[in-house]
This record gives C-alpha cells, structure tokens and sequence, in this order.
C-alpha cells in the first residue's frame, strides 16, 4: 500500500481537480455550481486547502465527467494498488476533438459497458476454452 502524505494528497487532488476543469473548458464558477459548492470552497481545494469528503468529489468527478475513484485515489481514500482505472473516462474528457454532446454520449455508453460487464461476466472466448470441453457456437 503507497504512503501519502495529508499535504501531498490535498495538494495532488487539488492540482489534478484544476487540470481537469482546465481541460474541460470549465470556469471555477461553473464546476462549483455544478457540484454543488461555493467558488470560495472549490478554490480551496484546488490549491490543497481543503479536503473534500468523498461526496463533494463524487460532484466533482459528475462536472468534470471522469471517474470519481480517481478522484478517490488522489485524496487517498483509495488503495491505488486495488482501483486502478483504465483511464477511458479521463481520455474522453480530455479530448479536444470531441464536443460536450459527443463526450457525454461516450461517456454514457462506456458506463453501461462496464455495468453490465459487471453483472455478466464476460463468456469464455474459445481460444480460453479447455481442453476437452463443448465450445458454444
């Protein structure tokens, strides 16, 4: 299990939080409305401040349309080591050549992939399939 620091946890979730509503085109004014806080409250956090608890990140992950366990993970509320994110939901928020329709469409679509991949386990493909086994067809 890594060994952060409180500092350099606020701090890191703070600039990571700041890059993200950079890339996402966002005003401080804009993110905080949509999450529900006050400018003041998210500036704070943004230059590691303040500590955000789980459910203002969870807002926040919403505005900025990346994954709250990242989020998590940066505050330190995580185990990087057990929630590692595949990074999709960050790459399609960061991509400049996608408008805000097209990203929420993306993103929507990639999160009914994974709750359902969820719930069904993925079949065997028959390449995986052993030896002396049916193969379905």
């Amino acid at each position: 299990m890594a060994k952060f620091r409180a500092g350099e946890q606020l701090s890191g979730v703070g600039e990571f939080i700041n890059e993200r509503r950079r890339a996402a085109e966002l005003s401080l004014r804009q993110l905080a409305e949509q999450a529900g806080i006050s400018n003041p409250y998210l500036s704070q956090i943004e230059r590691g401040l303040r500590r955000p608890s789980a459910e203002v990140l969870q807002q926040l992950a919403k505005g900025l349309r990346i994954s709250a366990e990242s989020l998590y993970v940066r505050a330190g509320i995580l185990d990087p080591e057990g929630h590692r994110t595949s990074g999709v939901s960050e790459a399609i928020a960061a991509d400049a050549g996608l408008n805000d329709r097209q990203k929420r469409l993306l993103l929507d679509l990639y999160a009914t992939f994974e709750s359902q991949n969820l719930a069904e386990p993925e079949p065997a493909r028959p390449d995986q399939a052993r030896k002396g086994q049916p193969q379905e067809k």
